[in-house]
């Protein structure tokens, strides 16, 4: 999804879909309800065909959830096509990165703990920001190494965040912060705690996908430091 290959495979396998099935030079995903992410199509090459599209559709329909390819921003040809198709461009992302080494600082006491499986409460700060178990299954299907991250802030559980590594790159997934914790730096901690704990497996860099319409989110990221190297958008047809 990006030209960069190591943040690509992350990209992907950080976040994997339950089955994945080739049709000729497109990669079709099975998501079993956990969104776009997992439940899309991506093009393998530049050299599919017309009949490998409507393979992918049709496998899609056996497995019962909405045809929906994703392409990167760059991939004009294959969005002409699926536009004389029916389809529309929808939820643009972008894809951004940084080194660990600029995101590592102090993070008080008592703030964040890295915890694997999951706690139950931070399971309730997943599902109330429609990060349900569909989703979380996904993070259960993901290869070691890879870590929850718990945030407290008066006490209390105020966010959560999930991080895998591939290779020298580490994809943080997930980040929810509980509403009456925003605008309290909860978020930033949350990916500093993720770019530590990815320096300790030594992964240099940290990557995320951000919806283009999270303004709020995406300005606290450009903060951080992290630059957009990629952005892509879900193809779907009603």
């Amino acid at each position: 999804m990006t030209p960069d290959p190591q943040l690509s495979l992350a990209f992907e396998t950080t976040w994997p879909a339950a089955e994945i099935v080739d049709t000729g030079a497109i990669r079709n995903g099975r998501g079993l309800g956990a969104g776009g992410r997992v439940s899309s199509s991506i093009a393998l090459s530049p050299d599919w065909t017309e009949a490998d599209l409507s393979a992918a559709e049709a496998l899609h329909r056996d497995w019962q959830q909405r045809p929906m390819f994703r392409l990167p921003d760059s991939d004009r040809r294959l969005g002409d096509a699926l536009a004389a198709r029916g389809y529309r461009a929808e939820s643009p992302t972008a894809i951004m990165t940084a080194d660990c080494a600029a995101l590592v600082a102090e993070i008080p006491a008592l703030t964040i703990f890295p915890i694997w499986p999951p706690l139950a409460i931070q399971r309730e700060l997943w599902a109330a920001g429609n990060i349900g178990p569909a989703r979380q299954a996904v993070m259960e299907r993901v290869a070691d190494p890879k870590i929850s991250i718990l945030g407290r802030l008066d006490d209390r559980a105020a966010g959560s965040a999930f991080v895998a590594v591939e290779g020298p790159v580490a994809m943080v997934h997930a980040i929810e912060v509980a509403p009456q914790f925003r605008r309290r730096g909860v978020g930033a901690f949350l990916v500093r705690a993720a770019a530590e704990w990815a320096v300790r497996q030594g992964a240099p860099r940290l990557g995320l996908a951000v919806s283009r319409s999270n303004a709020g989110a995406r300005a606290l990221y450009d903060r951080m430091g992290f630059s957009e190297i990629a952005g892509y958008s879900y193809w779907a047809r009603d």
